[in-house]
């Protein structure tokens, strides 16, 4: 798995990118997740965890 940087748009002289991981399919349907499943992003000792939205962070 690796960390790759996508060119998104070009606004004047400056350049914006989006970061993409690309998980396997089998950790996917191991965590229960499916397509359009809203990430929850959480920054802590230096390690990136994802995990799923509460409905409450949804509505």
């Amino acid at each position: 798995m690796k960390l790759q940087r996508r060119f998104n748009r070009k606004v004047g002289h400056r350049e914006y990118s989006k970061w993409i991981v690309n998980l396997p399919p089998q950790d996917v349907e191991r965590v229960g997740w499916e397509e359009g499943t809203d990430l929850e992003v959480i920054v802590k000792d230096g390690k990136l965890i994802l995990k799923p939205k509460s409905q409450e962070q949804t509505e």
